[in-house]
């Protein structure tokens, strides 16, 4: 294992040379930070990771998924409570004017974990007790006090306030009245969606850890809380084994569903189910279960809607990295909806009213697209590689002539145009076959086809595993079914 930096910067590095990922506006150097850019490649892995999130999430628990508004009218945020209390502790040096995110800078001083929603006064006395000063100049920092990270924007020519929304769950709570009826649900049932979020964060960094535009996959269960023990879906995954890592524990506890519901570590069937399809969509993607936790939250670290709270983290080369907000949100939504709106958001469960409550899934993508780039980064002796699972491959297969004569390209081209529209298929007769090999393993394609000298004999090509590196001889007549098995999961 390499160095703590070093890893990740390795990662980051070959993101900006192979085109995954680089900073927004980069030619401008007053542009701000917290904005990035995916290229092509980054583009096709994360199109093919929220597929596989729609297959093993939406289509596999029958949710159904929505396409919110981006913008949202102010009376949305005063029922959420984001307005309240979405915010961030903030310091300010009063010498150089340099602003600071309070816990993270306490954290990195201290050398643990500060709560973000610690109050304020808290905070204050634990930079006098330690002496914390500006790390910038080493000046005195002002008392700590509280920033709201929504972005505002006037709308139309009389400025209407409005926000950029900082979650994508609020649409689906907006919307949820109207979904139950026109899609003739049942509780429970979830609702998802994909798309951008806003927040504008004090310190963004860590290139796509900390962003203030971002892209969010999150999943809304609405249920009788009666009958969250009453869950027939559940009876396929109650011994299905969680990687629990709950509040006073040092250690992963590796517990069924149906044993951390009747020990009370989780609060019912329903929640456990949903953690257990969450882990299971995070093994299929390529994280290792080894660096893979579900960490509970305490009280001081749950969001302020929160009566239960379970974070999906992973271990990287920069520590434990939060993925998924697992968050027993109770009635707070929809209640908070019907009070502001004057909209009734109940609904009839066999013959009660009730207002449902909510279990939800956040997920952040792109730092789990960064989080499965470094837990699939190989360095070998002679070779870079990023053994990811074919499905989410950015190229799933190269087509190289060995040579650039004899008719050898001309083939490779009719072989390169009978694959590109069944697969994400490049074409490459630049350098040496070497080269051009160490290039797709870079890049993690699973497969590359050679057109030889026997090609032109016989109508065969060797096609070569990029983990084994093996290679096998299969004709061109049988090359399509070969990839769609090898590449089906």
């Amino acid at each position: 294992m390499e160095s703590t930096t070093s890893l990740y910067n390795e990662i980051v590095r070959l993101a900006l040379e192979r085109n995954f990922f680089f900073p927004s506006s980069e030619i401008y150097s007053d542009a701000p930070a917290g904005f990035y850019e995916y290229g092509p490649l980054a583009v096709s892995m994360k199109n093919k990771y929220i597929e596989v999130w729609r297959r093993e999430l939406i289509r596999r628990d029958e949710m159904v998924e929505i396409d919110g508004s981006q913008i949202m009218p102010k009376r949305v945020f005063v029922a959420s409570g984001h307005l309240e209390s979405f915010t961030d502790p903030i310091t300010r040096c009063k010498s150089c004017n340099a602003i600071f995110r309070a816990d993270k800078l306490l954290e990195e001083v201290l050398g643990f974990p500060v709560p973000e929603r610690l109050a304020t006064e808290d905070m204050d006395k634990l930079i006098l007790e330690h002496n914390v000063v500006c790390p910038n100049c080493k000046g005195k920092l002002d008392k700590v006090s509280k920033f709201n990270m929504m972005f505002r924007v006037n709308v139309g020519v009389s400025g209407d306030e409005c926000y950029l929304r900082p979650e994508t769950c609020q649409s689906i709570f907006v919307d949820f009245l109207r979904i139950y009826k026109t899609m003739r649900k049942k509780l429970p049932f979830a609702i998802a969606q994909y798309g951008k979020s806003f927040r504008n964060e004090i310190s963004p960094r860590q290139s796509l850890i900390r962003l203030r535009e971002f892209y969010q996959a999150e999943i809304e269960v609405f249920f009788n809380p009666k009958k969250a023990n009453d869950f027939p879906k559940a009876r396929e995954y109650e011994d299905f084994i969680l990687r629990l890592k709950p509040l006073n524990e040092d250690k992963i506890l590796k517990v069924s569903c149906k044993e951390s519901v009747e020990t009370g570590l989780i609060s019912s069937m329903l929640v456990a189910y949903y953690l257990a399809l969450i882990q299971r969509f995070y093994q299929i993607v390529g994280i290792d279960m080894e660096r893979f936790r579900l960490r509970q939250l305490s009280d001081e670290e749950r969001a302020f809607y929160a009566k239960e709270a379970w974070d999906v983290e992973v271990l990287t080369s920069i520590g434990w990295i939060e993925l998924v907000a697992c968050n027993n949100r109770t009635d707070y939504d929809l209640s908070g909806h019907s009070r502001v709106s004057g909209q009734d958001l109940s609904v009839y469960d066999d013959g009660e009213k009730i207002i449902p409550h909510v279990f939800e899934l956040s997920m952040g993508v792109d730092r789990s697209l960064l989080c499965i780039l470094e837990h699939s980064y190989v360095k070998e002796s002679e070779r870079t590689v990023l053994k990811l699972p074919p499905m989410l491959a950015p190229v799933q297969v190269a087509v190289f002539p060995l040579v650039t004569k004899d008719g050898l390209d001309k083939k490779a081209k009719e072989v390169y145009e009978s694959l590109k529209l069944d697969f994400d298929t490049v074409y490459d007769d630049s350098g040496s076959i070497g080269r051009r090999y160490r290039r797709q393993d870079e890049i993690g394609t699973p497969f590359c086809v050679t057109i030889d000298y026997q090609t032109m004999e016989d109508e065969t090509v060797t096609i070569r595993d990029r983990d084994t590196m093996n290679q096998e001889r299969i004709a061109i007549k049988d090359l399509k079914r070969y990839l769609m098995e090898k590449l089906r999961y």
